[in-house]
């Protein structure tokens, strides 16, 4: 059994995914955005990497049937109906609409482990089951990738902590570290260092303390609520859309 923690996407090779079960982590904001618009009956989320692919392919699907969402800088792209905030994701909006999205972080991470086989997205919103598909995936003996996206291809307090979070569950609460790699075991000591409250590590990241400054402050609070949208999201022929769920887990009412 193997399981990596990366802390960007960036350089991520063929091989380093091929075969493996992965779970793409963006907690702050584009994989709590995502599990919030699938909750409230998105029928899927397509991830693409700019601006004008998003516009391009919101033209071919037709525009009554689909929602341009996206950020850059944290900022709504403009023409966009939507930017990257969860609480923006509500059912009156998404219901039966395919949100096409582009992120500065989540989607690009997404799309560079689009060949793995089973590719998952984990945040505090889905928690439960994200974390009951990564322990099946452990006790099934799987090799689980956990690919986190992030920010401007570098290490992220907030994502850091959500992987290590995941990690642990997947492990089951056990003391074993076998099949770990440096990153993994890197993340399970940020959560013993900031225990089990979601709010600290998010808050105190850059990433939370920037969109706080923005006026954001409402999301990052947001993404820290566990099972807030409780749905397995899963990514696969290039979209995002709701998974069979695991079966040592229910779902949050």
């Amino acid at each position: 059994m193997k399981l990596d923690v990366v802390f960007t996407a960036a350089g991520l090779t063929p091989a380093e995914v091929q075969g493996r079960t992965a779970f793409v982590v963006d907690i702050l904001r584009a994989g709590t955005t995502m599990c919030a618009a699938l909750h409230h009956g998105a029928r899927a989320v397509v991830p693409v990497a700019s601006t004008e692919e998003a516009l391009r392919l919101a033209q071919t699907l037709g525009t009554a049937e689909t929602v341009l969402a996206g950020e850059r800088n944290a900022l709504q792209i403009p023409g966009f109906a939507l930017g990257n905030s969860p609480r923006e994701m509500t059912a009156e909006v998404v219901r039966g609409k395919t949100v096409v999205m582009t992120t500065s972080n989540g989607t690009g991470a997404l799309l560079a482990v689009a060949n793995a086989p089973h590719v998952y997205l984990a945040c505090a919103a889905n928690f439960t089951l994200a974390s009951a598909r990564a322990h099946e995936a452990w006790e099934r003996q799987e090799e689980i990738l956990v690919v986190c996206a992030g920010r401007e291809q570098r290490f992220a307090l907030d994502d850091a902590y959500c992987a290590g979070r995941l990690v642990e569950a997947a492990l089951g609460g056990g003391r074993g570290r076998k099949g770990l790699n440096d990153g993994a075991l890197a993340t399970l000591d940020l959560v013993r260092r900031y225990g089990r409250r979601w709010e600290r590590p998010l808050a105190a990241s850059r990433g939370g303390r920037e969109l706080a400054e923005l006026g954001l402050k409402d999301d990052v609070a947001d993404a820290a609520r566990v099972d807030a949208y409780p749905v397995l999201a899963q990514f696969q022929n290039r979209r995002v859309v709701p998974a069979p769920l695991p079966v040592t887990a229910t779902p949050s009412p």
